[in-house]
C-alpha cells in the first residue's frame, strides 16, 4: 500500500492511499473538528467517512503536471506515465494552490 498525507493550507486535511482496491481518500479527524474545515475539492466534501475509488480522484490526478513539465519529471525520476499516485507523490510536493501532497514512507 502507498499513502501520503493531503495538507490544505500546510495543515493535514487527510490521507490518500491506493492498494489493491483502488484510491482512498479519508479527511483528518482533528482537520474534521476544527473551526472552519474546508473541502479540498467540491467532489470530495466534507464528511467523516472514506471516499473510495478504482481510478484515482480527477482532483489528484488534476495535480499532476502536464506536457513539458511532466517529461522533465519522467526523465530525470525514471516515473512512469501511467503510475498516476507515483507521479503524484513525486510531482505534487509543492502545487500551485492550496493542496499538496507529501508521500509517506511505510514500514515493514
Amino acid at each position: 500500500m502507498r499513502k501520503a498525507e493531503v495538507l490544505m493550507h500546510e495543515e493535514l486535511a487527510g490521507w490518500l492511499s491506493q492498494d489493491e482496491r483502488g484510491y482512498h481518500f479519508q479527511y483528518a479527524e482533528e482537520y474534521l473538528k476544527s473551526e472552519n474545515p474546508v473541502a479540498i475539492s467540491l467532489t470530495l466534501p466534507i464528511k467523516e467517512e472514506a471516499f473510495n475509488s478504482s481510478v484515482l480522484f480527477p482532483f489528484f490526478d488534476g495535480l499532476i503536471p502536464e506536457g513539458w513539465l511532466l517529461n522533465i519529471a519522467e526523465k530525470n525520476w525514471k516515473l512512469n506515465l501511467r503510475d498516476r499516485m507515483g507521479l503524484l507523490m513525486a510531482c505534487c510536493r509543492d502545487c500551485i494552490g492550496a493542496v499538496s501532497i507529501n508521500p509517506l514512507i511505510e514500514e515493514s
